[in-house]
């Protein structure tokens, strides 16, 4: 029998010279940027503008000074990247993208160098999730939800660290979900479903007749199904890829009293069998994601929506229907005109027979300011109801 070896990654280790020792310690990074090369030494006297341009060079501050001056620090970098307070360069116009796309590639470009830049402000951590700062605050709990149990010293950037501590305050407080009367809980690394426009569409949607089992393709908090148990559909199954997202959805069914209604498989869309229902909101944009939490809105090439529409028919049951819940955003950005879907759903051998349509309702959708904003302002999100041929 040959020998088998583990396929879990290798510990990635950051180095840095301190008091003229070389140092080293375990990298953390969710979003799986590579620990930095260079690093230096940075505390409560480290100029804003020096770190910023540190920062841009890809150089990494580890932060020994005051904890509280290091979240002032890191809102420094941020100005200073969002080109808040400084005065526009006279006879320079701001370059108009030519197109939607063009628009859309460029303020990806801009985000990513922007986090970039903000994730090299790093901070220590103990084995026990404890910060070795003055005035730092208590992260052991947000921590244990977000990495799990934890035994060895590392370093984070303090962006992701926010990040962290953020997750924590929304799975605690949860986000109200007017179709259930009751609150969704999303764990660290799981999409918060804040569209409330598209859960309303599956609550209000006309169900198939005498539906007793549906399936729920990725299913994320779990809102979906909850939804759909909610509606009277004696038994739900929900499948994900992703570990946290199975945990945030068995948590939030349990809240729900729901989980004696839904069973949650990890699959990579469909479960075995067919049902007379199945349902599936796959990321909305087919383009590539920067980090994990992306993969809930980004969709490379497609692969979700497609995998989904060319399995449907060969899981539902005879007169049974699939939900496909998608935005039209990505029309609107010039990245996946409507022609090419419709050709997606004939050639899968699948009809449409209804759509239903909702306008967006975020704050985005009406800020001017946004660089996405005409797409933004056009988009639709629709229940696409489809059926075998």
């Amino acid at each position: 029998m040959p020998e088998q070896t583990s396929s879990a990654p290798i510990p990635q280790q950051i180095h840095w010279e301190e008091n003229g020792e070389p140092r080293s310690a375990r990298w953390r990074s969710e979003a799986g940027m590579p620990p930095p090369k260079r690093v230096v030494i940075a505390d409560d006297r480290t100029n804003a503008d020096v770190a910023y341009r540190l920062a841009c060079e890809g150089t990494a501050l580890l932060w020994r000074g005051d904890f509280q001056n290091a979240r002032q620090l890191l809102q420094a970098l941020a100005r200073r990247a969002d080109h808040k307070g400084k005065p526009a360069k006279k006879n320079k116009p701001a370059k108009i993208p030519a197109t939607p796309t063009d628009a859309f590639n460029l303020h990806r470009q801009a985000q990513s160098q922007r986090a970039r830049t903000l994730a090299m402000l790093l901070i220590p951590f103990d084995e026990d999730y404890s910060i070795p700062l003055r005035r730092a605050p208590e992260v052991k709990l947000a921590c244990n939800e977000a990495y799990g149990r934890y035994e060895e010293p590392f370093i984070a950037s303090m962006r992701e660290l926010l990040g962290v501590i953020g997750a924590h305050e929304w799975r605690r407080t949860g986000v109200e979900i007017p179709a259930l009367g009751a609150r969704i809980h999303p764990h660290y690394g799981v999409f918060s479903p804040v569209r409330g426009e598209y859960v309303q569409m599956v609550a209000d949607a006309p169900l198939p007749s005498g539906v007793k089992l549906a399936f729920d393709i990725g299913v994320g908090t779990g809102v979906l199904s909850a939804v759909l148990a909610k509606r009277g559909i004696a038994r739900v199954i929900g499948t994900d890829q992703d570990p946290r997202a199975l945990r945030c959805a068995r948590e939030n069914l349990a809240l729900l009293n729901l989980d004696d209604k839904v069973e949650l498989l990890a699959a990579d869309l469909f479960p075995e069998g067919r049902a007379p229902l199945v349902v599936c909101n796959p990321p909305w944009v087919p383009a590539r994601p920067s980090s994990p939490i992306e993969y809930a809105v980004y969709d490379p090439d497609s692969r979700m929506l497609r995998g989904f529409l060319s399995g449907l028919s060969a899981h539902l049951t005879p007169g049974g229907e699939g939900w496909l819940i998608l935005s039209d955003l990505a029309e609107h950005l010039g990245l996946r005109p409507r022609e090419q879907l419709l050709a997606w759903i004939a050639a899968a051998g699948l009809k449409v027979l209804d759509r239903h349509d909702v306008r967006p309702t975020h704050p985005r959708a009406a800020d001017a300011t946004d660089p996405l904003h005409a797409a933004r302002a056009a988009e639709v999100t629709s229940l696409w109801r489809l059926a075998a041929i």
